[in-house]
């Protein structure tokens, strides 16, 4: 099945989405952490602390962040749950490389590494992970319902997904507030600091058309999760969605 964002690309090219979608985070990689802090006003690091307290009471030992970007999902849930290996996976290696020494610095590179892969096509054995995260990555995919079988297959039986995602709000006044942010505010400024001019408009257009609430949680069931259930967060910005193997 086919989803809206699929076919939303960074760049007005014949290229593919996913490689116009590395080359747009390699090319705002160096900003990226000062602009996300910013432009969510540092709500984002409470959305992920959310995200991550869901997994506390299954203990996972072994996780996989996909879409990890500059890894700061990955270095908060290593600090958090203690995990005895995080991989952190991603087809940006501008992103990486920075989150390489975000680890380094904090002495977690025992424990967390990056590695370059293809979100649709793992190289990861089944049944690897006892948990899969994702958080603001998979609007990114260029075949949704493909990406989510990979999180799926290699997460072993029992183990646990947890997805962030932006959304947009459903409710009066916060819908209309957030279009107006999202449309005139987030690409103007990310324009002005990532030097990139479609970069930020070309995540609104995702958040917009990315399936949202009930229907997601459909699709992860589709997808072969079980338990699939969704939380609103901060009026329904952000999404999280939670399931099992």
């Amino acid at each position: 099945m086919g989803y809206q964002q699929e076919s939303i690309k960074p760049y007005d090219q014949q290229a593919g989405k996913a490689e116009q979608v590395e080359q747009m985070f390699d090319n705002i990689a160096p900003t990226y952490d000062k602009l996300n802090h910013r432009l969510s006003w540092d709500i984002d690091r409470y959305w992920r602390r959310k995200a991550i307290a869901q997994l506390a009471p299954h203990r996972p030992q072994s996780i996989l962040d996909i879409a990890t970007g500059t890894g700061d999902f990955a270095i908060l849930a290593t600090e958090m749950l203690s995990p005895e290996k995080l991989i952190g996976a991603d087809i940006s290696e501008g992103m990486m490389e920075i989150g390489r020494q975000k680890v380094k610095a904090r002495g977690l590179d025992a424990i967390i590494s990056f590695e370059r892969q293809d979100c649709l096509a793992l190289s990861y054995p089944d049944a690897m992970f006892d948990a899969v995260t994702a958080a603001f990555g998979i609007r990114n995919f260029e075949n949704l319902d493909r990406g989510l079988r990979e999180m799926q297959r290699v997460l072993r039986p029992g183990g646990r997904l947890c997805v962030v995602e932006l959304t947009t709000p459903v409710g009066f006044p916060m819908r209309q507030l957030f279009h107006f942010y999202s449309h005139t505010v987030l690409p103007v400024y990310g324009r002005l600091i990532s030097h990139d001019n479609s970069a930020y408009a070309y995540l609104t257009r995702t958040i917009e058309a990315f399936p949202q609430g009930e229907r997601m949680v459909e699709i992860l069931r589709q997808a072969g999760f079980s338990e699939a259930s969704f939380d609103r967060l901060t009026f329904g910005i952000c999404t999280l969605y939670t399931a099992k193997k």
